[in-house]
């Protein structure tokens, strides 16, 4: 049987790396079903935010390295995040692109069984204006996707 692939999305939010380690003490025990693991990054396009900045062409190369540093930090502390879970055998891979089809495209390239993504717990409201990453994924990605939700915070009572 071929080794099964398992695609992790993370970014730079709590609930990106909720969703890795959670995932890594559920799927990588000592008695878990071995994956090849794969944790892919969004970096988005620095032309991505030039509605913001305007038509500055001269600040896209800066953009651009600031995107990259946040990409690297990101996939740094998910390497740092499996090595404390004792998986060293991490494939990673920064992707320009916006996120859903970044996360989309990965599974057709790696051959990916499932597909792993945090979710922000957005309203309604939210993931209409701002799209939900795990939604388009659940409807798009052609393999089984896992979305991973963080617990609420319990409230304090005074």
């Amino acid at each position: 049987m071929a080794e099964q692939v398992m695609v992790i999305g993370v970014d730079e939010s709590e609930h990106s790396f909720y969703a890795l380690n959670w995932t890594l003490q559920h799927f990588f025990g000592p008695n878990a079903t071995p994956y090849k693991l794969v944790i892919v990054n969004a970096k988005p396009p620095p032309s991505s935010f030039l509605g913001v900045a305007g038509p500055a062409l001269d600040v896209l190369p800066m953009l651009d390295a600031d995107l990259k540093k946040i990409a690297d930090r990101t996939v740094q502390k998910a390497k740092d995040i499996c090595i404390e879970h004792k998986v060293q055998d991490v494939q990673t891979e920064v992707l320009e692109g916006d996120a859903r089809t970044v996360m989309c495209d990965s599974v057709e390239k790696f051959h990916a069984s499932i597909l792993v993504v945090g979710s922000h717990n957005y309203g309604v409201v939210k993931r209409m204006g701002l799209g939900s990453v795990s939604d388009f994924c659940a409807h798009h990605a052609h393999c089984s996707v896992m979305i991973v939700k963080r617990p609420p915070k319990p409230m304090s009572i005074s």
